[in-house]
């Protein structure tokens, strides 16, 4: 049977959204949910919390959507109008919903919640919907039909509506729509340039089959290169994909280190994979690549602590950073970062260690050391690999960010040298 092409809109309801109190997640979300299952997310647009903003809203959907995904508006105070407008809309009558009823009162009472008429109207719902259960809230999910077209509409809660979805909706949709399928593969690279990375595959790129198309997904120190087939045949497709992924990846081998995952994360499955350990010792990352190795759950099994020596007179009484070649040298320079990488390994008996050093900015900075200058060494029992980056960057977050992916990254290739070296 052909696949039917699905498009979805999706429309966010509340004020905060508009004044920038809070961040529209649940859209990003909900987009990528639909991607996996076929479905193309048309446009997506945020009201305010008023009724007829909210109507020519849902007009304007049913005039290039298939598929409408409301989120916002339906919780139990007055300023949460999704559901009023909702009974207007669609004709509904509201009549309460007597197994809601009893999960309200399930959610609140072991809490120590009383019920009260606000709670209670949580389980007045339209009479011509389809109830979507929320496992999380007292907010139900809601799900109309008119004239061809699905509207469904759930709470703006973020974690309410991902188990909606995930319980409720997306095998619904499954269900009801005959969708393509769509095979997705992202290859991680860290330490090029974008436009470089475009000239060194462009022949590649050039011919790649119609059906899979590539996308630059760029992030401060990595880029995403993601590849995505769309079709009818799931098999078919993940081999195509999988084949054209295995021909770039000669062209990217320098920077290539995983597909689909965060460095640390690739750097965690060396390291418990082999059984060795890290300690860090940071300055101008400030502990934040501490905080991303620590991030990832048993990351006690191979992390050992780190030091975050940020003044000189920390890198001298506690990573053993001499007085010499910080008065020679300076704090951001090749040997102090080496010695601290160095000393680490023996104070924290580990197999492997990362030091960095920089000027974070956006102060700071000096004619022979500007804004963006960054140390990294990463040291090994036998022997200990120093590199200087030039991030060229004012922005002191973004610099800190590539610091931490290039140290990390810098760490994951010497662990596979010594891995080559000792087979």
């Amino acid at each position: 049977m052909k696949s039917e092409n699905i498009n979805a809109e999706i429309i966010t309801i509340g004020d905060e959204i508009l004044i920038g109190q809070i961040v529209d997640t649940n859209s990003a979300w909900m987009a990528q949910q639909l991607n996996l299952i076929g479905i193309n997310v048309h446009q997506i647009t945020s009201v305010s919390d008023n009724k007829q903003h909210i109507i020519v809203a849902l007009d304007l959907a049913y005039s290039r959507a298939d598929l409408i995904l409301v989120t916002g508006g339906l919780g139990p105070t007055k300023d949460d109008l999704t559901k009023q407008t909702v009974e207007e809309y669609f004709g509904s009558r509201m009549i309460r919903n007597e197994q809601v009823l009893e999960h309200i009162r399930n959610l609140l009472e072991p809490r120590g919640i009383k019920m009260n008429e606000l709670n209670v109207g949580q389980a007045d719902l339209p009479d011509n919907c389809q109830v979507l259960r929320n496992s999380y809230g007292t907010a139900s999910g809601m799900w109309f039909e008119k004239n061809h077209k699905i509207y469904v509409f759930m709470p703006g809660v973020p974690y309410e509506m991902k188990v909606i979805v995930s319980e409720e909706l997306i095998p619904k949709l499954k269900q009801h729509f005959n969708t393509p399928s769509i095979v997705h593969k992202t290859l991680m690279l860290q330490g090029i340039a974008e436009s470089m990375l475009a000239q060194i595959i462009e022949p590649w790129e050039n011919q790649l089959p119609s059906v899979i198309k590539l996308a630059y997904l760029p992030s401060p120190g990595v880029i995403r290169l993601r590849l995505t087939a769309k079709g009818d045949s799931t098999d078919i497709l993940t081999n195509l994909i999988e084949k054209e992924g295995e021909k770039v990846k000669p062209l990217i081998k320098n920077w290539y280190y995983g597909d689909d995952e965060s460095i640390e994360v690739t750097l965690t499955k060396l390291l418990k994979a082999n059984n060795k350990t890290v300690a860090t010792a940071e300055s101008c990352t400030g502990g934040k690549i501490a905080s991303i190795i620590t991030s990832i759950p048993g990351s006690s099994d191979y992390y050992k602590g780190s030091i975050v020596a940020y003044a000189n007179e920390i890198k001298e009484r506690f990573v053993g950073v001499s007085t010499d070649d910080l008065a020679n040298y300076g704090a951001v320079s090749q040997p102090v970062v080496e010695a601290m990488a160095k000393n680490m390994i023996t104070l924290f008996d580990v197999d492997y260690s990362i030091a960095t050093s920089g000027i974070a900015g956006p102060y700071g900075g000096t004619t022979e050391k500007p804004v963006g200058t960054v140390w990294v060494a990463v040291a090994s029992r036998q022997r200990v690999i120093s590199k200087k980056f030039s991030l060229g960057d004012n922005n002191r977050e973004r610099n800190i960010q590539r610091s931490c992916l290039n140290a990390l990254n810098e760490l994951r290739k010497l662990i596979l040298q010594e891995l080559v070296k000792n087979e």
